[in-house]
């Protein structure tokens, strides 16, 4: 399986400050992941994928010519769409990588290191995936994949999205399909204005929850026999963006199995605690960093993501609940349950980690437990009261 991170911030951040130079960051975790438990494949070393989104547009000034000495501003506008850069090479022992995290600053990131299930090694399917505007990352994989569901899911898509996908793996047919959902709900991916401007946090996620509905409809399409002989049992860790608003899942399809781990953590600052560096300031030696979210209030500047915490500060992180969606617009942090036949209504009922470890997958470290307890118990006393009154339901999460 993969490890992935976003981040979402206020201001822009350093890149290394997350990536190389935390001593559990997601550079590391490449190779020393500690909530992998497939010992015998325990590197996420098939290629990693960054990507990140410009702050504003820049200006330049040249001058017009001999004749007319007075410069000019010219405004240089490098277009919605994120930067994306992926390698086939692992995370670990990229000398680029080190070098463009140490000098690119970003606002929103996505960075995913890769344990390939699903296509070959190749950039093509380096994650992150992207659009114009929109870009997705996924952890874990789609049930029945190889038993029908690919070839079901391939034909319900239209043209435009078949013809999107490059490589071959399930997430970025997850992502077409995502697209499709986009589509078909009325909000077309392509939209120039919604490009630039956003889709809105709440387009995003049902489209995002449209994609889990239809994925889980392939899967039942299946022949009986096909699904009492094989596994279709989906791990969707799906995250996506449209520069504004980020969508995150932490999704399995079954009442009794854990989704695959994933936390996040919101504060004021993200600082290195051992030279007081903030975002902004060089960062140590790739690894050689203690980091710490930092909160003066209750609001938040900076939200983290992440499928293993980058610090092993227990209340730094708080564990998303299974069969979630996670939402974070504005640095608002909004978790909304997923009411489908999967979601358990007894929060007291332990769900088997067996199926994720089972993956390589851990379903959680044990850090935050308190925090995740409480938002479990938050959630499923609002779920209780979204379904008696049918209406929506959201969650600040602090």
């Amino acid at each position: 399986m993969c490890r992935f991170l976003i981040y979402s911030g206020q201001c822009p951040i350093l890149l290394s400050h997350l990536i190389t130079s935390p001593t559990h960051s997601i550079l590391t975790q490449s190779y020393d992941s500690r909530l992998r438990l497939d010992q015998t494949r325990p590197h996420n070393g098939d290629g990693f994928g960054v990507g990140y989104y410009t702050t504003a547009p820049t200006t330049s000034t040249r001058r017009r010519g001999v004749s007319d000495p007075v410069p000019k501003e010219e405004v240089i506008d490098l277009g919605p769409e994120p930067c994306i850069f992926t390698s086939t090479i692992p995370a670990w022992n990229c000398r680029n990588l080190e070098r463009l995290a140490t000098k690119t600053v970003s606002p929103l990131i996505f960075a995913h290191v890769r344990a390939s299930t699903e296509g070959t090694l190749s950039d093509s399917n380096c994650h992150p995936f992207s659009r114009g505007a929109l870009m997705w990352m996924h952890n874990g994989g789609i049930g029945g994949w190889k038993l029908g569901v690919k070839r079901k899911l391939v034909t319900d898509i239209g043209d435009k999205w078949f013809e999107s996908v490059g490589g071959s793996t399930d997430s970025e047919w997850a992502f077409a399909l995502f697209m499709d959902s986009l589509e078909k709900m009325g909000s077309d991916p392509d939209d120039e204005k919604k490009q630039r401007h956003g889709f809105g946090h709440t387009v995003l996620r049902k489209a995002m929850l449209k994609t889990i509905e239809r994925i889980n409809g392939f899967i039942k399409a299946l022949p009986e026999n096909t699904r009492s002989n094989g596994d279709t049992r989906s791990l969707l860790n799906f995250a996506v963006t449209d520069g504004k608003s980020v969508v995150c899942t932490r999704y399995v399809s079954s009442r009794t199995d854990d989704a695959a781990s994933l936390f996040f953590s919101s504060g004021t600052n993200w600082r290195e605690q051992n030279t007081g560096r903030s975002g902004t300031s060089t960062p140590s030696k790739p690894g050689k960093g203690e980091y710490k979210m930092e909160r003066r209030d209750k609001g938040a500047d900076i939200v983290l993501v992440a499928s293993e915490p980058l610090t092993f500060e227990r209340d730094n992180w708080v564990t998303v609940p299974t069969n979630s969606v996670l939402t974070i617009h504005n640095q608002t942090v909004l978790i909304h349950p997923i009411l489908d036949e999967f979601y358990n209504h007894a929060p007291s009922m332990p769900r088997s980690s067996r199926f994720a470890a089972t993956k390589g997958q851990t379903t959680g470290d044990g850090m935050a437990e308190q925090g995740s307890v409480k938002a479990a118990i938050v959630r499923d006393s609002l779920a209780d009261d979204l379904a008696a009154n049918g209406a929506g339901l959201g969650m600040a999460a602090a």
